[in-house]
């Protein structure tokens, strides 16, 4: 563990709290659409900023230190391009507005800051009190990885979404999107906007997501500080990652199986632990190459288009 004391996580919650408001405040005043070109730069910030706090942390503490967060980094960014597909999938399934995604995903990861919070302080304090936590941990990075390895391609349906139905039930939803606004008063009551049903659904798919690379993060070390800051930094990142790469995500369609084998293989890891050590250089080893041979694999091996059934009725019978 590292000896952090308390202004060690005042220290960098006020850097991520200050981050926050010079993003909405100074750069995001105002809706507009993010172009590849900002959204490069800023996920280089985010990059560099994230590479800075590794030798920072080498400099203060030891160099095991910035590698375990630079594993862990890595593991949750690249997490989050499977992420970033789902909510694309979103996106397009309520037609968002260009101009207000940013605003849907600026609050979005806001509250995902607070539930990472949560979950990682949960976690530490599950395996501080109680060891075998750690094979439950596993265990449920084996299943997901299997699922993920062999489980069809997600979908998304807002029609039969729990959350939207839930959402409509207990509160009218606009016939449409009302600009930037999540709730409007209208005829004296209260709606929705579709807008805030996209919210919602962006939050609940960093919960699913988050109930995964937490876990994984702690297979690389029990540091709560460390598990903390490279969660947070990847998902700072997140929402320029997403415009950089919403038009092109699709495109890594074998990226899902390296997320597979480098989730089952921290899996594996938090189960042998007592007997087999894996030092952190080959962890982070074993993810950089995996996330490269994925990624490009899925460039050299094009997609294969689905299957079309031949019914003899025409060629435009699919």
């Amino acid at each position: 563990m590292l000896a952090t004391n308390i202004w060690f996580w005042v220290g960098f919650i006020a850097f991520v709290l200050a981050m926050l408001a010079i993003d909405l405040g100074v750069f995001n005043r105002r809706p507009h659409v993010v172009g590849a070109r900002e959204a490069l730069t800023w996920t280089t910030v985010w990059v560099v900023l994230a590479l800075l706090f590794a030798a920072g942390l080498a400099a203060l503490f030891d160099r095991a230190s910035a590698l375990t967060f630079l594993t862990g980094y890595v593991i949750e960014e690249s997490l989050s391009v499977d992420n970033i597909f789902i909510i694309v999938l979103i996106f397009q399934y309520f037609a968002v507005p260009a101009q207000y995604q940013h605003r849907v995903l600026f609050w979005g990861i806001l509250g995902a800051l607070v539930m990472r919070g949560l979950f990682v302080g949960l976690g530490a304090a599950l395996l501080a009190r109680f060891e075998w936590v750690i094979y439950i941990f596993g265990a449920l990075l084996l299943i997901t990885g299997a699922r993920m390895m062999f489980g069809d391609d997600e979908k998304f349906s807002g029609d039969d979404n729990g959350v939207v139905r839930l959402i409509r039930r207990y509160l009218p939803v606009t016939d449409g999107y009302r600009g930037k606004h999540f709730l409007v008063f209208e005829e004296g009551r209260r709606f929705a906007t579709p807008l805030l049903l996209v919210l919602l659904l962006v939050e609940v798919t960093d919960l699913i997501f988050a109930i995964d690379s937490i876990p994984a993060i702690f297979g690389i070390t029990r540091d709560p500080f460390l598990v903390f800051t490279s969660n947070i930094f990847a998902v700072l990142g997140l929402r320029s990652l997403f415009f950089l790469l919403a038009n092109v995500v699709t495109k890594f369609h074998l990226l899902k199986y390296g997320l597979a084998i480098i989730l089952s293989f921290v899996g594996a890891k938090m189960l042998a632990e007592n007997w087999i050590h894996v030092p952190i250089t080959v962890s982070l080893g074993v993810v950089l190459a995996v996330l490269a041979l994925s990624i490009i694999a899925s460039l050299l091996v094009p997609e294969r288009a689905p299957a079309t059934e031949t019914t003899g009725s025409g060629p435009n019978d699919r």
